[in-house]
């Protein structure tokens, strides 16, 4: 099987730099896939998972936003934050999810409502991808694609 470079680093490190044979993630305007060969591409990631395919088994990873560049024989991720589904603490993550939904009811209108709610998305965004590897779930495939992931 074909497989592209995937390259995903934060500011602290890199977290992937592997061959890789699929890339599934979610831009601004929606969930995409990519193969190897895809045409070229920029977007801003909201936070939100990236999945890919290495050696026909998905691996997981929560990523707090930032931007991804798809060219025929690569991605590369840009990422504020990003851990790899092992890496979570469910304990930290389900008591960080509480905190954030204690502060969302106890926030006023404005930014402070808004903090808490981008607190409880990125706990449950933590909680989903680490769900995700000790259930050994395959990725969604993408509505509207019979099953099929969009290759663009």
């Amino acid at each position: 099987m074909a497989t592209m470079q995937l390259r995903l680093v934060t500011p602290d490190r890199t977290i992937v730099n592997d061959e890789v044979e699929e890339v599934l993630s979610r831009g601004i305007e929606g969930e995409f896939g990519v193969l190897p060969q895809h045409m070229p591409m920029v977007t801003p990631l909201p936070v939100g998972e990236l999945q890919y395919k290495k050696d026909g088994v998905w691996e997981h990873i929560a990523i707090g936003g930032g931007f991804i560049q798809v060219l025929p024989d690569g991605v590369t991720v840009v990422a504020d934050v990003a851990e790899r589904s092992e890496e979570i603490d469910r304990e930290r993550a389900e008591a960080a999810r509480r905190q954030a939904e204690q502060a969302l009811t106890d926030a006023a209108a404005g930014e402070a409502q808004a903090e808490a709610q981008a607190q409880l998305q990125r706990a449950l965004l933590r909680l989903r991808v680490a769900e995700r590897r000790h259930e050994g779930r395959r990725p969604r495939t993408i509505p509207g694609t019979n099953g099929h992931t969009d290759t663009g």
